[in-house]
């Protein structure tokens, strides 16, 4: 085809109208083929399927949703856990302990023996004491 021959044909087709109510046509024409899909397809489609599909399409909300989930059902497992046994305590009993009394004290005093005075015979202005 040249292209005087292709500019003649859409100088034919520009002038040409489809007739009305074509699009309203083709509009509910695709909606119904839609409608019959998804009902053939709803009763193929399994749970997993349906949730792999859920999973794959992209958007924030799901995803809170799942968190919310998943908290909820930790939740649900740590507040169901049976609790720990209870412990009985052994009953209290006194305590009976010999209190002795200290022996006089018999060390020799040696405060009194030490001489607490400062001297200056130690080396380079040391004290001894």
């Amino acid at each position: 085809m040249t292209d005087q021959q292709l500019g003649n044909l859409l100088s034919l087709k520009r002038h040409e109208k489809p007739p009305e109510g074509t699009m309203e046509d083709l509009l509910r024409e695709f909606h119904l083929r839609r409608r019959e899909e998804a009902v053939q397809q709803g009763s193929r489609l399994t749970l997993w399927q349906r949730f792999n599909e859920w999973l794959a399409d992209p958007g924030w909300a799901k995803w809170a949703c799942g968190a919310g989930v998943a908290y909820a059902a930790v939740m649900v497992m740590v507040l169901s856990m049976p609790r720990g046994q209870q412990i009985e305590q052994p009953a209290l009993q006194p305590v009976n302990h010999p209190v002795t009394v200290p022996a006089e004290d018999t060390t020799p005093s040696q405060l009194g023996e030490l001489d607490l005075r400062p001297t200056s015979e130690g080396k380079l202005g040391e004290q001894e004491f």
